[in-house]
């Protein structure tokens, strides 16, 4: 079948896809601005679908990232991979999942960094106030030395306005 072929009408690519993770490369968030979030934050964007408004990526939180109150106008699913995310009281580690809708929620704690696959259906924009992440006080402690040193380091970039 012809690369055109397997194009329909709406002009995207509806094809079947077996990725291999290797085969996507991280990217910086800022390059496509995506999620508008703190820098920091990588992402493999898997799949985008503009028509339905899905995007299926993963995520990559540094040591110690802390990802600020907020909203956006999409739901996510977010399944944990690698590391710890904390949030709404809970030490979530691989296999644990997160639903989130269009009310605020948050902030994440990444004390020890951490990899997600996350769906988002609709805008996945972040909607966030630097005061809120500046004056961000940790909650949650980290497990690693990379850990420590990356909360103290997000830590000292908030004090100083840096992020």
């Amino acid at each position: 079948m012809s690369a055109d072929a397997a194009k329909p009408a709406d002009g995207f690519d509806h094809r079947f896809k077996a990725i291999h993770d290797h085969e996507v490369p991280w990217e910086s968030d800022d390059v496509r601005g995506l999620l508008k979030l703190p820098p920091g934050v990588k992402v493999k964007v898997l799949n985008y679908d503009p028509v339905m408004k899905r995007l299926d990526m993963k995520q990559q939180f540094p040591p110690g990232y802390v990802e600020p109150a907020h909203t956006h106008k999409s739901w996510h699913s977010i399944l944990v991979t690698k590391g710890r995310m904390c949030v709404a009281g809970k030490d979530l580690r691989p296999g644990d999942y997160v639903f989130g809708w269009d009310i605020p929620h948050g902030p994440y704690e990444y004390p020890d960094g951490c990899e997600v696959f996350i769906v988002y259906m609709g805008d996945a924009t972040h909607v966030w106030q630097w005061e809120d992440l500046l004056g961000h006080e940790n909650t949650w402690k980290p497990e690693t030395e990379a850990g420590q040193q990356g909360v103290a380091e997000h830590v000292r970039k908030r004090k100083s306005g840096q992020l």
